[in-house]
C-alpha cells in the first residue's frame, strides 16, 4: 500500500509540475488567459442621477476592461431598445435620440447584455438615470458694435449667429503668425480644411521685414477667397524695458505697466498708442479687401500672464477701450470683438458696447464632462452672447462634447511649433500632435454637426 500511495502522491505532482509549465509557457507566448471575471462599472457620463441638456444625444458606461455587446436588445432606454449602441474597448455608448424636456430617463444594461473580453457575461445589470433640463431659448444680440459694420462683416456675424447651437464651426490656429501651416497639415492628411483660420499679429514691432510683413495679405486673401473665415488674435509684444530693443508679452518678461499704458503722457502710453494706429493700419489694408476679421485682442487677461493683465482689470478695461475708439475713428468697421474669458472674471469683461462674443481657451481637460461645465458657466454668465471655443488643446473630442451639450460656435486647437513650422520637413508628414492629432481632426470632421471649410457658404 505504501509504494501505491507513494506512486500516487509522485504521479500528482509531476501532473502539476507540468500544468504549470504549460501555464508558464502561455504567459512567456503573450496568450490570452480567459477568465471568468465579470465587467466592473467604473463611471458613466452623464453622473447617474443628474441633470443634462435635453439635446444630448448619447451616454457612456465606462468599465475597468474591454467589453462587448452581447445582446443590443437587452440594452434598453425607458424600458424599449435604445436607438443606437456600440463597444469600443471599455466603453458602451447608448445612443438616446431626441430627448423631450423635463423628462425622466433610464439607461439599462440588463443581465447577459455585454461582457468581458475576455472574460464572462455580466450577471448584474447597470443602470444609469437622468433628468433633462428645460431646452433654453436665449436670445443672442444681432447687431455688431462697431458703427456701420460693413456688409460682410454682418454676414459672417449672421452666419455665426444661425448656426449657434446647431453646428459647430471647425479653425485651425497659424503657426506662430502669419500663414495656414495648421490647416494645410489637416488637410494634408485628412483631405479637408478647417472653416476657420486664425491669424496673430505677434510680430508686429518687427514689420516690414524680409522676414515678417503684414502688408502682404495673399495668404489672408486667398483664405477668405476659399470661404474660409478669418480670425486674428494679438500677442502684443512691448519692449522688455523702457529704450530696450528687446520684446516680450509675458508679464515676467517686461516691466511694461498696463496701468500708465492708459495715462497720456507716459512712456507706456505713447508704445500703445503707437501700436494701436499701427496694427489699425493693418486691419484696414483687410478691409479695403472687403475682409471681415474675427479680431480677438487683449486675450486672457485675467490669467495677468500677459502684461495687459498684470495691473488688474481696471487698466485692461481702459486699454481695450482705448483701442476701441482708435480703430472707430480709424473707420475699423470690418470687425467682430471677440473678448476672452478666464471665468470668474466678470469684472476684467470690457462692456457690452465693446464686446460681440465670448471665447474660452481651455487645455488639458480629456473629459467630456469638464467641458461642458466650463461651456455652461459661461453660457450662464454671458447668456446673450456667442460662446467660442477660441483655442483648445489636449481636450475631449468634439463629437464627446457635442454629446455631452458643448454647443461651442466654434473651436480652434493651438498649434504644434514642430510639427507644422516647416510643411516641407519629415514631421510635417506625421499625424501626431501635442495639442490635436489626425485622430482628433477626423473624429471631428465625422460629425455631421461639424461644419468644414468645403462646406462654407460665400459671404461676401
Amino acid at each position: 500500500m505504501s509504494s501505491i500511495y507513494t506512486l500516487l502522491i509522485r504521479s500528482l505532482f509531476f501532473i502539476l509540475v507540468w500544468f504549470g509549465l504549460l501555464a508558464s509557457c502561455a504567459q512567456k507566448n503573450n496568450e490570452p488567459v480567459v477568465v471568468n471575471e465579470q465587467p466592473v462599472l467604473v463611471s458613466t457620463l452623464p453622473a447617474n442621477n443628474a441633470r443634462v441638456n435635453p439635446d444630448t444625444e448619447t451616454v457612456q458606461f465606462f468599465f475597468d476592461r474591454t467589453v462587448v455587446i452581447v445582446d443590443k436588445n437587452k440594452i434598453t432606454l425607458n424600458n424599449s431598445p435604445a436607438p443606437d449602441v456600440s463597444a469600443s474597448s471599455n466603453t458602451i455608448t447608448v445612443g438616446v435620440g431626441r430627448l423631450n424636456e423635463n423628462a425622466s430617463y433610464t439607461v439599462n444594461l440588463a443581465v447577459s447584455s455585454i461582457k468581458a473580453f475576455p472574460g464572462a457575461m455580466n450577471q448584474q445589470a447597470f443602470t444609469l438615470s437622468f433628468t433633462t433640463e428645460e431646452r433654453e431659448e436665449i436670445p443672442i444680440i444681432n447687431t455688431l458694435v462697431v458703427q456701420n459694420p460693413t456688409p460682410e462683416a454682418l454676414k459672417v456675424y449672421k452666419f455665426l449667429r444661425d448656426n449657434y447651437g446647431s453646428k459647430i464651426i471647425s479653425g485651425a490656429t497659424a503657426n506662430v503668425s502669419w500663414n495656414t501651416n495648421e490647416a494645410d497639415w489637416v488637410f494634408r492628411h485628412t483631405n479637408i480644411y478647417p472653416a476657420m483660420n486664425c491669424f496673430d499679429y505677434i510680430h508686429l514691432y518687427a514689420s516690414p521685414a524680409n522676414w515678417i510683413d503684414y502688408e502682404q495679405t495673399e495668404v489672408v486673401e486667398d483664405w477668405w477667397n476659399n470661404n474660409g473665415l478669418v480670425s486674428i488674435l494679438w500677442h502684443w509684444n512691448v519692449p522688455t524695458a523702457q529704450g530696450s530693443t528687446s520684446y516680450a508679452f509675458y508679464t515676467n518678461g517686461t516691466n511694461f505697466d498696463a496701468s500708465r499704458a492708459v495715462q497720456t503722457g507716459t512712456y507706456e502710453h505713447g508704445i500703445v498708442v503707437a501700436d494701436i494706429n499701427k496694427v489699425a493700419d493693418y486691419l484696414l489694408l483687410l478691409k479695403q479687401k472687403n475682409i471681415p476679421v474675427i479680431w480677438r485682442p487683449l486675450h486672457e487677461a485675467a490669467g495677468r500672464w500677459f502684461w495687459w493683465g498684470a495691473k488688474g482689470p481696471a487698466a485692461c478695461k481702459a486699454l481695450w477701450q482705448l483701442m476701441f475708439n482708435i480703430f472707430e475713428e480709424k473707420g475699423l468697421n470690418n470687425l467682430i470683438w471677440v473678448w476672452t474669458s478666464e471665468s470668474n472674471d466678470e469684472d476684467w469683461f470690457p462692456g457690452h458696447n465693446y464686446v460681440d462674443i465670448i471665447g474660452r481657451d481651455l487645455y488639458n481637460r480629456p473629459a467630456a464632462a469638464a467641458m461642458y461645465n466650463e461651456y455652461t458657466t459661461s453660457r450662464n454668465v454671458y447668456p446673450n452672447y456667442i460662446i467660442s471655443l477660441s483655442e483648445c488643446g489636449n481636450v475631449a473630442g468634439i463629437t464627446e462634447q457635442w454629446n455631452a451639450g458643448c454647443r461651442w460656435s466654434w473651436f480652434a486647437p493651438w498649434y504644434d511649433y514642430n510639427r507644422t513650422n516647416n510643411p516641407n520637413s519629415a514631421a510635417f508628414n506625421s499625424t501626431e500632435h501635442i495639442y490635436a492629432n489626425i485622430n482628433y481632426w477626423q473624429n471631428a470632421f465625422a460629425n455631421p454637426n461639424v461644419i468644414t471649410r468645403d462646406q462654407m457658404p460665400s459671404l461676401k
